[in-house]
């Protein structure tokens, strides 16, 4: 089998897994809130505390699929992940009449803990399947596109079925459908490379990875834009219909966004051909920050300029996608150089702790706070105070900007390049 085919085969359960992501951080939150009266500020404690709980879970499943024997070691974690994965979602999405609080926690752990038995391994699978610099990002490329496949479906499946509860079925069936035949495909079209024999303690381990300056630095900077980017997603839906005051056009607005991410991706992984990844990444967000500001000039009803950003900022998703887990994977690399250890699953593992750790408390702040300044989210269009709409506006835009700017800052100069990794690789003996 070609190596693109291995490559495309491998990224598939990319898409069913994606699709949970939206709904979870835009569509789930609203949906309880007004259609089973669950308050914003205890739905953001408990969105923080499922990640909490993600701390321990996840660098547990990547230390355990790390050491997991056989040739099969980062398939069968995903392959066990299948069906938690589709009853929780199905519970999350599909819930009862009477469900609330308990029920929307109890569930969003469990569909939590089976995305990180699946996520984790995945990703970590992915790492190994490449060993050049821009190999690794024309895996991450395609598994990235997959991703903005599976959350544009979603936004589609959402606004097709009707939005709320309806649309949240419909995206439901989706995962239940695909999830279970992509992931099959996967294990079929994908091998898994040799992995190196040789184990280090967790305390041998701890200490190579705090030695890894490179690490701790994109670590930092994933967290730091993951924020970012959690703000805007979660709040999506109230800029949308309280801001603007148009509702009806969350569902294309999400589209237009997600569809000119598609494109991003072969666009940014281009770019990153010419220049180091770290420093394409570095203007991808340069360019969202200066997009992103034009939001405080909209007013009520500016659905067409908020279109307009949106597609622009959506180019911009595809640098965010598709090159740091590419960076990721050769900072892997100089932990194996350096241990004779394999411990993808454990770098991503941390890395699947920074992106949900960063989603979770945006989100769950930006609830708490968008809460204690006065925003109801079933309060009638145009009816909220003025300054709910400042501190939504400023949350959604102004905290992003300031944020990706620290990024920018952390990844300008980054150490790792495409020279310094072949120098690695050089001085290692024969």
């Amino acid at each position: 089998m070609s190596r693109r085919l291995a490559h495309i085969g491998y990224a598939l359960p990319a898409l069913p897994l994606a699709a949970l992501y939206l709904p979870v951080f835009s569509y789930i939150v609203p949906f309880y809130a007004a259609e089973r009266d669950v308050a914003l500020g205890a739905l953001g404690t408990a969105l923080i505390l499922i990640r909490l709980f993600d701390a321990v879970s996840d660098p547990a499943i990547g230390w355990l699929s790390d050491r997991t024997p056989g040739a099969w070691a980062r398939r069968l974690w995903l392959v066990a992940a299948v069906p938690l994965i589709m009853a929780a979602t199905w519970a999350v999405f599909v819930p009862p009449e009477s469900a609330g609080l308990a029920h929307a926690v109890l569930w969003l752990a469990a569909l939590t803990l089976g995305w990180t038995m699946a996520q984790t391994p995945y990703v970590a699978w992915g790492a190994e399947l490449e060993d050049s610099y821009d190999g690794r990002t024309r895996v991450t490329a395609w598994r990235e596109a997959l991703v903005l496949l599976g959350t544009l479906a979603a936004t589609l499946l959402y606004v097709l079925g009707g939005e709320g509860g309806a649309g949240l079925a419909a995206v439901a069936l989706l995962v239940v459908l695909a999830l279970p035949v992509t992931v099959a495909a996967a294990c079929l079209m994908a091998g898994e490379p040799r992995r190196p024999a040789r184990r280090l303690s967790l305390a041998e381990g701890a200490r190579a990875m705090a030695a890894n300056a490179p690490f701790r630095r994109l670590l930092l900077a994933w967290f730091v834009n993951g924020a970012a980017n959690g703000l805007p997603v979660t709040l999506f839906v109230f800029f949308v219909g309280h801001r603007l005051q148009a509702p009806e056009a969350v569902g294309a607005l999400l589209l237009a966004y997600f569809a000119a991410a598609v494109g991003g991706v072969p666009l940014w992984v281009r770019i990153a051909g010419r220049m180091p990844k770290h420093r394409a990444w570095a203007w991808g967000m340069i360019y969202a920050c200066a997009v992103f500001a034009s939001v405080f000039w909209l007013e009520p009803g500016d659905v067409a300029g908020f279109a307009v950003i949106s597609v622009l900022t959506g180019l911009a998703l595809g640098a965010d996608l598709a090159l740091p887990p590419s960076i990721q994977a050769d900072v892997v690399e100089t932990d194996r150089l350096a241990t004779g250890a394999a411990r993808a699953g454990l770098f991503f593992a941390l890395w699947q702790v920074a992106t949900k750790a960063a989603l979770a408390l945006s989100s769950g702040t930006a609830l708490i706070l968008l809460g204690a300044a006065g925003f109801v989210p079933t309060a009638a269009v145009g009816a909220s105070p003025p300054e709910a709409m400042a501190a939504l506006t400023w949350l959604y835009a102004g905290v992003p900007i300031a944020l990706k700017l620290v990024a920018i800052g952390l990844m300008w100069r980054f150490p790792l390049d495409r020279d310094r990794l072949e120098a690695l690789r050089a001085a290692q003996p024969a």
